[in-house]
């Protein structure tokens, strides 16, 4: 997405121009600071003819790739070589936000997925929804909300007709669930040893859970899981399941076992 910002001045007057964001963190709120200075905005703000103004009409600044971090007030600045004008204009609210897929458990084995936006993207005030399973449509006249089972391992994401341009991220349940451990090379009887569980998942992982030979560990249920005191009696097998909305998704054993010493 884009967003153009434009601004009057007097017909052949030359002028400096800057479209600052208001920011807490400015020294002093009434000295603005230049977006093309703020590393955030690097590559994604322009001004027409930013170097020379000679041009006349509005003074325009052009943002692109919007995010919901660009949310703020932006105001306007001109000046000429003796004077200065425009801190104490009113700034220009934006809000940017976007297209989310909300995931609610609905009873045993089904789950309602909606589709929400704080923003109105169309002038209907009843839009209408389209919903995709697998970045294909599955749904082209439907509401806010789409049924499906907590078994379904397919990825969903919506859009309101007439603004297909305009799609949520998908939502899925976790895949390529592993465990990783450190340290990766030989481990000694009495080191300490560190399991993570990695896991790709929208909406992100919320719970983790361990297990020993198909076992649950006490208290394992962080997304690491450390053994102060590895000893034989550690030895076997390990994995993890990651749970996010969707569903849950177990990782391979992982096969951990103390090399023999030497009698």
């Amino acid at each position: 997405g884009q967003l153009l910002l434009c601004c009057k001045r007097p017909r052949g007057s030359p002028l400096s121009c800057s479209v600052p964001k208001q920011r807490s963190s400015w020294r002093e709120k009434s000295i603005p600071e230049d977006l093309t200075r703020d590393p955030g905005y690097v590559g994604r703000v322009e001004y027409r003819n930013k170097e020379t103004w000679r041009n006349e009409g509005p003074s325009i600044l052009r943002i692109t790739d919007l995010r919901e971090e660009d949310s703020a007030e932006y105001r306007f600045t001109y000046k000429t070589d003796n004077f200065e004008w425009g801190h104490s204009l009113p700034g220009t609210t934006l809000s940017v936000t976007g297209l989310l897929v909300k995931v609610i458990p609905a009873g045993k084995g089904q789950r309602t997925l909606t589709c929400s936006t704080t923003c109105t993207l169309t002038d209907n005030h009843n839009p209408i929804y389209i919903w995709y399973k697998n970045r294909q449509p599955v749904k082209k006249d439907s509401s806010s909300m789409y049924s499906i089972s907590s078994e379904d391992a397919d990825s969903y994401s919506c859009t309101v007709k007439g603004r297909e341009d305009l799609s949520s991220p998908a939502v899925y349940k976790p895949k390529r669930t592993s465990v990783s451990v450190s340290p990766s090379g030989e481990i000694v009887e009495g080191s300490s040893v560190t399991l993570t569980c990695s896991s790709d998942a929208n909406p992100p992982v919320d719970k983790y859970t361990w297990y020993f030979q198909n076992k649950t560990f006490p208290n394992g249920f962080g997304q690491i899981y450390k053994i102060s005191n590895f000893k034989s009696k550690d030895n076997r097998h390990y994995h993890c399941e990651a749970w996010n909305g969707r569903g849950s998704r177990n990782s391979t054993a992982l096969m951990i076992i103390l090399p023999e010493c030497p009698s």
